[in-house]
């Protein structure tokens, strides 16, 4: 099926590795134009060629507005924007957490994404289908014990999705937030080690409460991320905006 994003031009922060990496590769299967950015050189490197990449801390201003404004002049414009970086942040209880650490995780994890899209928005007002995509998660809807610099930094994501999509509505820009649940990967398997270490309990113990508030009980591949954000960023989405939508396996509670 032909979603129509042939020669799209598309932002995808934290795109080299996880789910940024998967959304990247979408976009580039639809045969759209990407530029990224990551923290991870290494992981950079491994890009297909066609990639416009750079090494970027997302919660540096000048390091990411610089990105953004790089990416949209060899781009020749912009399409879509997906906010796709983000931390775990620690995991500990509230009257242990380190306000550095809530600082930079509230930094990567929210800010960053007004600053992306405050570069943004001038050259999405040119597509002729334009939108933007955040990446908030279920913690951002249900709340996380011992991750709350994390919870809190992704209600604030959907907060923001949801006010852009009425400020930038009448520009015809769709905004729409994505939440994930349980992802396959290593990022997820540190979470759920950390909680375990928190806790007490064998990462098996952690892993099976985690999936007993879940109707379906399997890990998301980041794959169905980008599967989903396809659909949002295409023409067929166009009247999908200011949605907090779950890609979670209908996730009840996050243990």
């Amino acid at each position: 099926m032909d979603l129509g994003l042939r020669g799209a031009k598309v932002i995808v922060t934290a795109g080299a590795a996880g789910i940024g990496r998967a959304i990247l590769e979408r976009f580039l299967s639809e045969g759209a134009t990407v530029a990224t950015c990551d923290i991870d050189a290494d992981a950079l490197k491994t890009l297909p060629q066609n990639v416009i990449a750079e090494r970027v801390d997302v919660a540096d201003e000048a390091s990411i507005t610089g990105f953004m404004d790089r990416s949209i002049a060899k781009l020749g414009g912009l399409d879509c924007l997906v906010n796709n970086a983000g931390i775990a942040g620690p995991t500990a209880p509230v009257d242990k957490v380190d306000l550095a650490d809530w600082r930079r995780t509230i930094d990567v994890v929210l800010t960053s994404q007004f600053l992306t899209v405050s570069h943004a928005v001038a050259a999405l007002r040119q597509s002729k289908n334009p939108s933007i995509i955040n990446l908030s998660s279920v913690a951002g809807r249900l709340g996380f014990a011992l991750r709350t610099p994390y919870a809190a930094a992704k209600w604030g994501v959907i907060g923001l999705t949801k006010s852009l999509a009425i400020e930038l509505g009448p520009d015809n820009i769709r905004v729409n937030a994505i939440l994930p649940g349980l992802v396959a990967g290593d990022r997820q398997r540190r979470v759920l080690e950390a909680k375990a270490q928190q806790r007490g309990l064998s990462y098996k113990e952690v892993e099976a409460e985690a999936f007993r508030y879940t109707s379906i009980k399997e890990y998301v591949p980041p794959e169905a991320i980008g599967d989903q954000i396809m659909f949002l960023a295409s023409p067929l989405g166009r009247f999908v905006s200011g949605q907090a939508l779950s890609i979670c396996g209908d996730t009840k509670m996050l243990a």
